[in-house]
C-alpha cells in the first residue's frame, strides 16, 4: 500500500500489516500457492509475490516492518533552536528582507543542523510544530511564528 507524502500507517497499522506478512511466511513454508495465500489473507496476489521474493532473498527479516518512514530528523532541542533563529529574522541570517520563505527556512535548517529537507518537508515540519503561513500584500508567501497557548501569534509578521 502506498501513501501520499505525509500519510501512512500508524505504528499499530504497521504492526497489523507485519502480522499479515508473517502469516504469509508460514504459508510459504507450508508450500501454499500465491493465489491461495492471497485469498486466505485477503490481499492482492501481487503483494504475496513481492513478500515471497523478499522472503526468498532475506528470509523472515525481509518481510518485517522497517518502521516509520517519517521519523523526525530534528530533536526537540533543535526545533527550539530553529524557532529562536527564525524569531531573530532573515536579516540576521544574511537575507536582504524580513520575509521567511520555505526555501530560506530549508536553507537555514541545512546550515544550522546539517540536515536536508525538501521544501514540502520543511512545510510539514513547521506545520507539525504549530507554524502557519501568511501572504503579505502582493508578495510571495511567508511563514509566521507558531501560535502561543493563548491562541495569539507571538509576532505579527514572519
Amino acid at each position: 500500500m502506498r501513501y501520499a507524502q505525509g500519510g501512512g500507517l500508524t505504528d499499530a497499522g504497521r504492526a497489523a500489516r507485519e502480522r499479515i506478512r508473517l502469516r504469509a511466511v508460514e504459508c510459504f513454508e507450508g508450500g501454499q500457492k500465491n493465489r491461495e495465500i492471497a485469498a486466505t489473507l485477503r490481499v492482492s496476489e501481487r503483494s504475496v509475490e513481492r513478500w515471497r521474493r523478499q522472503w526468498r532473498e532475506r528470509g523472515k527479516a525481509g518481510v518485517l516492518s522497517k518502521g516509520s518512514p517519517g521519523r523526525p530528523r530534528l530533536s526537540d532541542t533543535q526545533i527550539a533552536r530553529l524557532e529562536r533563529e527564525l524569531e531573530r529574522g532573515p536579516l540576521i541570517h544574511g537575507w536582504v528582507d524580513q520575509r521567511w520563505t520555505l526555501a530560506r527556512i530549508k536553507t537555514l535548517i541545512g546550515r544550522l543542523f546539517h540536515v536536508s529537507y525538501t521544501v514540502e518537508g520543511t512545510w510539514l515540519l513547521l506545520k507539525r510544530h504549530g507554524w502557519s503561513w501568511q501572504q503579505p500584500g502582493g508578495g510571495p508567501s511567508s511563514v509566521t511564528t507558531p501560535r502561543s497557548k493563548s491562541g495569539r501569534r507571538r509576532h505579527g509578521r514572519g
